[in-house]
């Protein structure tokens, strides 16, 4: 039976790796992402473009039309956020707000809006929350420091509401991946090793694992996921 499928940050390389997998199964998708519009279409997906992830009032209507374009949510992946590299002393104060809203408060703000249709699905035997932690927020580097604090946020919420909506039936887990490879990543880091970073392919199926009736005993999970692959 098909599923309720949303991939936030769906227009992304990883959201459009996470989004194709699923679809491939025959889920229904769709993608919400803060862009007007998706670089790569995906046959069968329903976009949900230029929605703020941090506006309660723009993510209930974009949770409103996937309920009931597909009859309610049984998945959440968390995909949307967003980096930067800089040092406190060099940088801005300004990218600990961004990063703080970029990549814990679109994630806060869609769960817990998304949580009354997660709960039936969960009631149901469904329900699962897959978050993007980073394997970087276990120990900071310089110039890391906004974007893993925020990252860190990320897995606290995993293990937080884990533990809030054990006996419901939903489970929260999160992937802690490795770098990433993405065109953007290999611009930024043009003389670094591209076969030892994790393609998207790899996460998007431990993505599919985790929001299977397989995973339904994890739950509060933080999963490095450092291979390539």
């Amino acid at each position: 039976m098909a599923r309720s499928i949303i991939v936030t940050g769906g227009f992304g390389v990883l959201g459009q790796a996470v989004a194709t997998a699923f679809a491939a199964r025959g889920d229904k998708v769709a993608r919400v992402d803060f862009a007007a519009a998706a670089a790569e279409s995906l046959a069968g997906t329903l976009d949900i473009g230029g929605v703020n992830l941090t506006d309660a009032d723009a993510t209930q209507a974009a949770l409103d039309k996937v309920a009931q374009a597909h009859g309610g949510i049984d998945v959440l992946v968390n995909v949307a956020g967003g980096f930067t590299w800089e040092t406190l002393e060099g940088g801005s104060l300004d990218s600990w707000a961004k990063m703080q809203a970029m990549n814990l408060m679109t994630n806060a703000t869609i769960t817990k809006l998304a949580l009354p249709a997660l709960k039936a699905a969960g009631a149901a035997g469904g329900g699962q929350i897959v978050n993007i932690g980073a394997g970087a927020a276990i120990k900071a580097g310089m110039g890391m420091g906004a974007y893993t604090a925020s990252k860190a946020g990320v897995h606290r919420l995993t293990e937080a509401l884990a533990e809030e909506l054990a006996g419901s039936g939903v489970t929260v887990n999160a992937i802690l991946p490795s770098i990433i490879d993405t065109p953007t990543n290999r611009q930024d880091m043009p003389d670094a090793d591209f076969s030892q970073w994790v393609t998207a392919e790899a996460i998007a199926d431990v993505i599919l694992f985790l929001a299977s009736p397989a995973a339904r005993g994890v739950t509060g999970a933080l999963i490095p996921v450092t291979r390539g692959g």
